[in-house]
């Protein structure tokens, strides 16, 4: 019986403020190095055009320890795998653009990736930590620039069932930490004090939205009057309530994310459910998951940390499966800040 010879995909990721790369051997990661951006926290954002230049400087010294780590040779890959989209076009660019100039110097096929679809497909890594679903399944793509409820039927076959329809919940969770005087990214610091606090103690209304869609704008303005009527009467409220109102917000937050992520179960029998995206590093999300499998009979999937942020190797199990199937981009393949899953 004849050896299949091993796939090596070097994948490169760049779509907003992380700049990354992974190298595969098939469907396992041999490396994912990750350089992450800090000018952004003096400014409580990501600016675009720092964003850019940052890339610029990480993205040569990245992809030259992934392979290193990966200890193979670049004559060994068989094709770059990159995001194409969506996200910051400047910072699509400075991968789009390392991908093209690669695969024509080492004269090896080039993959374009969707950033979203990549998440859906991490949970596709071999890791002993991590177990596949089955098709179909319900994934629910939690980011800041994102929030969908996706039925994936195969690798390449999905449909975005509900999507937000202005703000995304990783903005939320951002834009809530900043009324709250919280540093940027502030999401993991509402999650952290979330964990002392009660739940219970403020209520923020749930949006009343049409469908499996969601939307996250008039609970960010919730929050902002609520925080201006009471530090009116108590400049310290904050301060004083802090825990207790970061357990408040995220709670709410996670009502509105379980609240379409049952309706869409019931409506598609899918009992298959799966998180990705930034967001589903969120314990309290992580936690809602897990004891739905228990308390309604889903089979739920969360991914390791290391494939929740934004990383190469997600973008490399794509690259993976659409080398298998034969399904490479020309070297005339541009960026896409909106690259919509189809």
């Amino acid at each position: 019986m004849l050896e299949h010879k091993p796939i090596f995909i070097l994948a490169i990721e760049s779509s907003c403020d992380d700049t990354s790369a992974a190298v595969l051997m098939n469907d396992k990661v041999l490396s994912n190095v990750v350089a992450t951006q800090a000018i952004h926290e003096e400014y409580g954002g990501v600016v675009p055009e720092l964003a850019s230049r940052a890339h610029q400087q990480n993205i040569v010294p990245v992809v030259d320890q992934a392979i290193a780590k990966a200890n193979i040779d670049k004559k060994q890959l068989s094709a770059i795998a990159f995001t194409r989209g969506p996200g910051l076009m400047g910072s699509l660019l400075v991968g789009t653009s390392f991908a093209k100039s690669l695969s024509l110097g080492l004269d090896i096929p080039l993959i374009e990736v969707n950033h979203m679809k990549a998440h859906i497909l991490a949970h596709f890594i071999d890791d002993e930590n991590m177990s596949a679903p089955k098709f179909p399944f319900l994934a629910l793509t939690i980011s800041g620039g994102h929030t969908q409820i996706v039925q994936v039927n195969d690798y390449f076959d999905m449909t975005i069932l509900g999507q937000t329809l202005d703000d995304a919940v990783g903005e939320a969770f951002d834009k809530s930490a900043k009324i709250l005087g919280l540093p940027y990214p502030g999401g993991p610091l509402i999650d952290k004090h979330a964990a002392n606090g009660d739940p219970f103690k403020f209520e923020f209304p749930i949006p009343k939205v049409k469908e499996l869609n969601f939307s996250f704008s008039g609970l960010k303005t919730n929050i902002l009057y609520f925080i201006q009527r009471n530090t009116k009467d108590n400049p310290n409220f904050v301060q004083e309530n802090l825990e207790d109102i970061c357990a408040s917000i995220q709670y709410t937050i996670i009502e509105i994310l379980m609240r379409k992520l049952k309706k869409a179960v019931k409506q598609t029998g899918i009992k298959e459910v799966a998180i990705g995206g930034g967001v589903s590093a969120n314990s309290g999300i992580r936690k809602a998951l897990t004891d739905a499998q228990v308390k309604y009979g889903w089979k739920t999937y969360i991914p390791q940390f290391q494939f929740c942020t934004d990383n190469a190797a997600m973008i490399g199990i794509v690259g993976y499966y659409k080398y298998k199937s034969d399904q490479f981009a020309q070297q005339n393949v541009t960026a896409k800040a909106r690259y919509v899953i189809s």
